[in-house]
């Protein structure tokens, strides 16, 4: 069944998604300096960005992928999942773009202090 031009089987698994992290936020401690709170895990700044490039980049080449496919001619694919999913690697190349743009300010902005 489709809902406005998107499958319903996406938009379950969507949701899905959304409860998962939701239920991850929730087993997550905001005070870890209490003393019955458990430690939260050690986040890696490096890991974290390598981790979101390889999110955009992966866009990007599903992306590519279904543009190709649909160029071909690939029954399967849908003008509108083709684009959706166009937009999408845009908008994440975007944001990536705007945060090392924030980055380079806050480094810049570093070494010009005074000591």
């Amino acid at each position: 069944m489709s809902i406005g031009g998107i499958d319903k089987s996406r938009i379950d698994a969507m949701v899905a998604q959304l409860r998962a992290a939701a239920a991850k936020m929730e087993n997550v401690t905001p005070n870890p300096i209490a003393g019955n709170a458990s430690p939260a895990p050690k986040l890696d700044f490096a890991d974290a960005l390598k981790s979101s490039l390889e999110q955009v980049s992966a866009a990007q080449s599903a992306s590519q992928a279904l543009g190709k496919r649909f160029a071909m001619g690939d029954d399967s694919v849908n003008m509108s999942d083709m684009m959706i999913s166009m937009q999408k690697a845009s908008i994440s190349f975007q944001a990536t773009v705007q945060v090392r743009n924030k980055l380079i300010s806050a480094y810049q902005d570093i070494m010009n202090m005074q000591i």
